[in-house]
């Protein structure tokens, strides 16, 4: 059931990235966004797999966790963490504490 909501989550969010790139920059920057999000997706799987394969067995916690359900979760987290600094709104505007634009 957890690898089933987790790639439900990745579909909806591959068309709201297409559709939102797709607006904003035209058909081809819409469709580089989606193999970018497969390119991460399916690394990042094969990446957390090999990590859990050496802390976890295949049975996991339990029969809803079991050590692909808990590397797809792990995976879900770190692509959360990375797609929010990747696609923040002020990460190109300078702002912060180095910013030479601003408040000074």
């Amino acid at each position: 059931m957890i690898p089933l909501v987790v790639f439900y989550i990745h579909v909806v969010g591959i068309a709201a990235g297409f559709t939102k790139r797709w607006q904003e920059e035209g058909l081809g920057e819409a469709f580089l966004a989606v193999f970018f999000v497969a390119l991460i997706f399916f690394v990042g799987w094969s990446i957390t797999s090999f990590l859990l394969k050496l802390v976890m067995d295949q049975q996991g916690l339990g029969p809803l966790l079991d050590r692909d359900a808990a590397s797809l979760l792990l995976l879900t987290v770190l692509e959360a963490v990375f797609y929010y600094f990747y696609f923040r709104k002020d990460a190109g505007k300078g702002v912060g504490p180095m910013s030479t634009e601003g408040g000074n």
